[in-house]
């Protein structure tokens, strides 16, 4: 039997991304239809969004969403740009025609009624699905933005969602929409369930928190981040929650658009290449990193790092050993992103002090991001946690072998390598230190020049990997059958 999802979240690739949310949302909705699932999306209307290029039009306006205090009224539009998925946007300017999605792009200062901007979302969310006549088994919901939807959803009794069971992903336990107080009474949300079993949290509203408690089941993006989130030391203050709803509890894997991502038609980089003819492919495009990045040497090896730099990512562990690495082995690096100022002030000025060994480029750039895993021997992802993460699969995919922290979806996906039968996809630490990071950088570039056919096998395995969508989108849709399993009501519709 056919059945009706809708997700809501506040990002989906390609119309709007900042992180990895937006790929997961954009790319598991296009699986999941080959799995006999009917998808509607709904995100905000950012002003960032291009109208023509992604065929939007106005499907709905005067729809009207009753907050807690106040209505507010706001229009709708679709987009049928991903084939098999509607796609809707809510437009509503007084909270989503800025210059940025959670804050200001230009100096990254969060904005202040963000609290304000997705209750609303929320709300305005479910109005869609009436107004559409689109009543849904499941709503999948991810992160913080779209944590209150669970919550009204129970609360609200509306019969129109009677039948309707909720599912929050949780892609990173950190970032929980903690606000304060003020908020409550425009958000709709009971004082009566403003304790410290459900919202409050130290006098706060923490819309993650509820959003644990209400939903009928919760998951995260690997099998390992799910071990680790039970634990106070990746909980993120929610361990004894998490504890106590852990039955409720999944880890299923991310994958990865293996339609964006696959060296063998990836027409966005110099050369095409695959597992089994890689050598010439990969060659040229390291030698067109080279040259793009004013690099010095194509006989070197490349350690490429295309992320967020963010504590989280390790950029910390990074700014105290690459220099120590440039000083002391033949390397060189190439680095994309931007996040913390003064990861960006630092990383920024490398390249003066040692040109052509490291080349940095503050801002990302869609394309120049294939070309770092194209074109380089490794990819950087030494985070301190990593609830999934993209880059190390799509690195793999293009044979450029992580250099990985053994945590989260790191440990999952990503196989140590094997001096003695020269096998894995990868190099692993687990010690968070500059001095564990420098010696597996290390490592790998010394197996880089002593053992090349070792390299050579890894490359392979790695590029064989199926990190596609296909395994995950059906555990998704087995979870979504199991929530929904109480098909007697159908006949009440």
């Amino acid at each position: 039997m056919t059945q009706n999802v809708l997700f809501v979240a506040s990002e989906m690739t390609p119309f709007i991304k900042t992180g990895g949310l937006g790929d997961v949302v954009g790319a598991l909705p296009k699986s999941l239809i080959h799995q006999d699932v009917r998808i509607k999306a709904i995100i905000p209307l950012y002003s960032a969004i291009d109208y023509q290029k992604f065929g939007l039009f106005k499907v709905m306006d005067g729809n009207c969403v009753e907050m807690g205090n106040c209505h507010e009224f706001f229009s709708v539009h679709q987009s049928n740009y991903i084939p098999g998925v509607e796609t809707y946007f809510i437009e509503f300017n007084k909270y989503f025609d800025r210059n940025g999605v959670y804050d200001d792009k230009w100096n990254h200062v969060a904005f202040q009624d963000n609290a304000y901007r997705y209750a609303f979302f929320c709300r305005a969310a479910l109005q869609v699905a009436k107004d559409l006549r689109f009543r849904p088994d499941v709503i999948h919901v991810h992160d913080w933005q779209t944590a209150l939807i669970p919550y009204y959803v129970k609360h609200d009794r509306d019969l129109f969602f009677s039948c309707t069971k909720t599912l929050l992903t949780i892609h990173n336990l950190p970032y929980q929409g903690r606000f304060s107080a003020d908020v409550v009474p425009y958000a709709k949300v009971d004082w009566a369930d403003f304790h410290a079993g459900a919202f409050e949290d130290y006098g706060c509203i923490n819309f993650l928190k509820g959003g644990l408690r209400f939903a009928d089941k919760l998951n995260t993006v690997s099998p390992n981040y799910a071990r680790e989130i039970l634990t106070p030391e990746f909980g993120a203050g929610l361990d004894f929650l998490l504890r106590e709803r852990q039955n409720d509890l999944y880890g299923i894997l991310n994958g990865i658009d293996t339609q964006l991502w696959n060296p063998a038609n990836d027409l966005i980089i110099p050369a095409q290449y695959s597992a089994n003819d890689f050598r010439a492919g990969k060659q040229k495009n390291k030698e067109a990193l080279v040259k793009e990045m004013h690099l010095n040497s194509v006989s070197e090896p490349i350690f490429g790092m295309a992320v967020r730099l963010a504590e989280q990512k390790g950029i910390g562990m990074l700014s105290q050993c690459i220099e120590p690495v440039l000083n002391t082995m033949q390397c060189q690096f190439v680095i994309m992103g931007q996040g913390d100022q003064w990861a960006q002030n630092y990383f920024e000025s490398l390249p003066k002090k040692y040109p052509g060994r490291i080349a940095v480029k503050i801002g990302f750039e869609a394309e120049m991001e294939h070309l770092i895993d194209a074109g380089s021997d490794f990819s950087l992802v030494p985070s301190l946690y990593e609830p999934c993460g993209l880059k190390q699969m799509v690195s793999q995919t293009y044979g450029a072998l992580p250099i990985a922290r053994a945590t989260g979806g790191l440990e999952d996906t990503v196989d140590n390598y094997n001096e003695y039968y020269g096998v894995g996809t990868g190099f692993k630490f687990r010690d968070i230190s500059p001095s564990a990071l420098y010696n597996t950088i290390g490592w790998a570039n010394a197996t880089y020049f002593d053992r090349p056919e070792h390299i050579h096998q890894m490359r392979r395995l790695a590029m064989k990997q199926n990190y596609s969508w296909t395994k995950s989108s059906n555990d998704y849709q087995k979870l979504y059958q199991q929530m929904s399993g109480g098909y007697e009501c159908k006949k009440y519709q």
